[in-house]
């Protein structure tokens, strides 16, 4: 058997990549263009970047739009953590296979069907509509990826080090924040990355549950593309592809340095 990658798989990973990337490219190029015309090159130019700095509509949607990514990662990955350490930890309990199948259900259901039930319950408990709607509406269902990404974690778990820790006197609090924590946080880092982007290009259950004056920056990007593309619209994605792609490289530096200093912590451990 030969080893290696075959002709085959590069070919088909390279046109793989190429038809996920090229338009990402192409939309980050031509929001350098001078010209209105979004498909016609007319030179290189930052007008577009300024022409959208001078546009209140977005720019409020996109302040909305990360208040509610970063509160809706924040809540999502404590609930998630919590989620998973119970299924995890808490083995076969009463109410299990209903609490497991709450959790996860997020992940199959339709977007469409989380929306509108979302919205009959809000309207069922005289909520009204906007920005904490969304928020409620972002952490039911990205809760269940968090919940998923740390419970991988949690399932190769050494809980030896949390038994050493409770012998020489750590509580279960303080073993859980000294111990736990740290080593899961990799993937405690990487649920809330998730999160986030889930929640910053939501559009189907945002437009469900908002209400005046909480239009997301997909929404209005959306309401917009429906009259035609601008290259404010361009410059908005760009922006919005640099946050995501900070946000990635940030999280990828964490994680990769938590990873190195336990495996150091591991080796002192092990020598000492």
């Amino acid at each position: 058997m030969r080893k290696g990658l075959s002709w085959f798989n590069v070919t088909s990973i390279a046109l793989g990549f190429t038809f996920l990337y090229i338009p990402i490219i192409l939309l980050v190029i031509y929001s350098f263009n001078a010209s209105r015309l979004v498909t016609v090159w007319a030179g290189f130019s930052t007008h577009w970047y300024w022409q959208l700095f001078q546009n209140q509509q977005l720019l409020d949607a996109a302040w909305v739009t990360l208040r509610v990514a970063f509160l809706t990662a924040t809540v999502a990955t404590v609930l998630g953590t919590l989620a998973a350490i119970t299924l995890t930890r808490y083995g076969r309990f009463l109410g299990r296979t209903l609490f497991s199948g709450m959790v996860y259900a997020p992940l199959v259901m339709p977007e469409v069907i989380t929306g509108l039930s979302l919205l009959l319950l809000f309207v069922a408990i005289g909520l009204d509509r906007g920005f904490w709607t969304i928020t409620l509406a972002h952490i039911t269902f990205t809760m269940c990826f968090v919940s998923v990404v740390v419970q991988s974690r949690l399932v190769t778990f050494d809980r030896s080090l949390e038994e050493a820790a409770l012998d020489l006197g750590c509580t279960p609090f303080r073993t859980f924040f000294v111990i736990t924590l740290p080593i899961i946080l990799p993937a405690v880092v990487s649920g809330w990355m998730l999160a986030f982007t889930l929640s910053l290009d939501d559009l189907v259950i945002a437009s469900f549950t908002t209400g005046p004056g909480a239009t997301t920056l997909p929404m209005r990007i959306y309401s917009q593309v429906r009259l035609g593309v601008t290259p404010e619209i361009n410059a908005a994605c760009t922006i919005l592809i640099a946050i995501v792609t900070v946000v990635v490289i940030f999280a990828s530096i964490m994680t990769k340095r938590q990873e190195a200093e336990r495996q150091k912590a591991e080796r002192l451990a092990a020598a000492g």
